[in-house]
C-alpha cells in the first residue's frame, strides 16, 4: 500500500500544522463523524443522524463531502434504487484515531461529569 499524497492548498492561513488541521476537520461536527465512524462502526448517513447531538441534513452531507474530498474517507454503493452510499475511513482517516484518544481521555480528565466510553470502543 502506498502512502496517501499530501495534501495540497490548505496553507491559506499559516503554515501551521494545528492551523490546517484545523481547517480541515476543527468543527464539531466533522470531528463527531470520525468518531462515530471510528468507535461506532456507523458507515451510513442514516447512522449519523442517529448521533445523539442531533447533526442536521444539511450539515452531515456537507461535512461528508469535505472529509470524501480531503481523502479522510471514502463512500462505496451499498443499494442501487436508490443509490445510497457506506461510508468508511481511509488511511489517513484511521490516522486521526490518536487525536481522538488523546480528546477521549483529556475530556474525561478535565470536563466533569465525562465519562470514558466502555474499553471495547476503543480497541482497534
Amino acid at each position: 500500500m502506498t502512502a496517501a499524497k499530501k495534501l495540497t492548498g490548505c496553507l491559506e492561513r499559516s503554515q501551521c500544522p494545528v492551523t490546517n488541521t484545523l481547517d480541515l476537520i476543527g468543527d464539531k461536527w466533522t470531528l463527531l463523524v470520525i468518531r462515530d465512524m471510528m468507535f461506532l462502526k456507523k458507515k451510513t448517513f442514516n447512522e449519523f443522524l442517529e448521533s445523539f447531538e442531533g447533526i442536521a441534513t444539511n450539515i452531515l452531507t456537507d461535512r461528508l463531502r469535505n472529509l470524501e474530498e480531503y481523502g479522510i474517507i471514502e463512500k462505496r454503493p451499498y443499494q442501487k434504487a436508490p443509490v445510497r452510499y457506506a461510508y468508511r475511513l481511509t488511511r489517513r482517516g484511521k490516522d486521526l484515531r490518536p487525536l481522538l484518544m488523546e480528546m477521549i481521555y483529556w475530556g474525561h480528565k478535565h470536563i466533569e461529569g465525562a465519562g470514558l466510553p466502555p474499553r471495547k470502543l476503543l480497541k482497534v
